[in-house]
């Protein structure tokens, strides 16, 4: 009775306190037997308690059951085992998941980060979540710094695109390729706008905007309009040229004849003489036009604008300069700046400008012109700034425009910067006019340069 109550106290099984009872084993072998179950239940449960303890820093190999399997914690092992390679193939499913994952959101970045535009993600509250390498650059700050910002303090818009973008997110309308004006700092860009929704739900704002810098392409688009215009206006002047020029001359002709016979008459004389200015004004806007339908030839002539701004300017010094006291300030290059082309035609775009400037210059207290050439890569640069008022941003896309002009009836044919333009393009080069000068207007003439190494070897 002894031996089954021990058997029992120690967990031994009742076949087991049977055998003593009904074999009549004595106190002490029940008790050595006993202790053996225990020291053979300890060593499992040991063996079992490495096992866990391998599992809790990530090693799920199997426990090996050993000479342990009679007892109760060895018969548990194999469970263990089991469990472990259940954990474990479980383990390689999520790391597999976790590889593609991070596969598919590296993929991810690296199409973000290579799109040509500015990309925003914003989340439900308006603010930017993710922002690519592309909007870091567009919107001139540092990695990360866009994050957690408003996108209405981000985008400085017009009150016409500000409502659009507004709209847009309130009626939850997405936008394709529109043009929207976005002032960076002091410069104003043009912009293409995108802006996707995540999903249709009303309360659901997130979003994807794509902004892509259509400046340079807008600007592109209208010098090309402009050429179309100088064609047709040349296909005009050509049409017209000589059929005006035979009246105009027959009108001067007869205004001069009339001119000789008013002598006695003051007043009559007078009024012949503005006959004969107002048609020969006439004539030189015909010829100016005529200009757009010649075809120039390639003479091989060379200009260097440093004399070419020397001569031109004393010229203007002895006569319009002096007069209206504006004073001229001259930075031309050390080195020798020769560019393709021939003086005559140069002289008059650079006459055109500096007519131009000292026209604006009227009533400022202290005018000045400034005169500045510069290399500049492959082209020969100059350009003529004044301290007048500058050109209203609202017009300048105008200025090269044929016949437009900011001056009074009569002042101008506002063909001045058109026929410039027209000159500096035959050649290669461009005049545009520089939104960045903040003292008055200047304008940039850029003409390819002679190498003077390669054409003198």
């Amino acid at each position: 009775m002894l031996a089954g109550l021990l058997c029992l106290y120690f967990g031994l099984r009742w076949q087991d306190s049977r055998f003593f009872w009904v074999t009549g084993v004595s106190l002490s072998g029940v008790l050595g037997y006993v202790l053996v179950r225990l020291l053979a239940e300890l060593a499992a449960l040991r063996r079992l308690g490495h096992g866990i303890h391998a599992a809790r820093e990530g090693l799920l190999d199997p426990t090996p059951v050993g000479p342990f399997g009679w007892t109760s914690v060895g018969r548990m092992i194999p469970e263990y085992n089991t469990t472990i390679a259940v954990l474990r193939q479980m383990f390689r499913t999520v790391e597999e998941c976790q590889g593609r994952f991070l596969t598919e959101r590296n993929r991810s970045n690296t199409i973000l980060q290579s799109l040509p535009g500015a990309l925003l993600s914003v989340a439900d509250d308006l603010r930017v979540a993710i922002a690519n390498r592309q909007a870091d650059a567009f919107f001139g700050v540092d990695s990360g710094a866009l994050i957690g910002v408003n996108l209405f303090d981000l985008l400085n818009l017009n009150e016409r695109d500000r409502e659009l973008l507004r709209d847009a997110f309130l009626y939850k309308r997405a936008i394709r390729n529109r043009e929207i004006a976005l002032q960076l700092g002091d410069a104003k860009r043009y912009v293409s706008l995108n802006l996707s929704f995540y999903s249709a739900e009303e309360d659901d704002m997130g979003g994807v905007l794509i902004l892509q810098d259509i400046t340079d392409y807008r600007q592109l688009m209208e010098s090309v309009a402009t050429r179309e215009k100088l064609v047709a206006m040349g296909q005009l002047a050509a049409g017209v040229a000589h059929e005006l020029n035979t009246p105009l001359g027959s009108i001067l002709g007869y205004a001069q004849l009339l001119d000789r016979a008013a002598a006695n008459d003051p007043r009559l004389a007078g009024y012949a003489r503005i006959i004969a200015d107002e048609t020969q004004r006439c004539s030189r806007v015909v010829q100016e036009l005529l200009n757009y339908a010649r075809k120039d030839q390639c003479s091989g002539e060379t200009c260097d604008l440093n004399q070419l701004a020397r001569e031109l300017i004393e010229t203007f010094i002895n006569c319009r300069l002096k007069r209206y006291r504006i004073e001229v300030v001259m930075e031309l290059s050390e080195a020798a700046l020769v560019a393709e082309g021939s003086c005559g035609q140069f002289d008059i775009v650079l006459s055109n400008l500096l007519a131009n400037a000292i026209d604006t210059l009227d009533g400022i207290a202290s005018p000045r012109i400034v005169v500045r050439t510069w290399a500049e890569d492959s082209y020969a640069c100059i350009s003529v700034a004044d301290n007048g008022p500058g050109v209203p941003p609202d017009i300048r896309n105008r200025l090269f425009d044929p016949f437009f002009s900011t001056k009074d009836v009569g002042q101008g044919s506002g063909l001045g910067l058109s026929i410039s333009q027209a000159i500096v393009a035959k050649r290669g080069g461009f005049i545009a006019y520089d939104a960045s000068y903040r003292d008055g207007a200047c304008f940039v003439i850029k003409l390819p340069a002679v190498d003077l190494e390669r054409a003198n070897p």
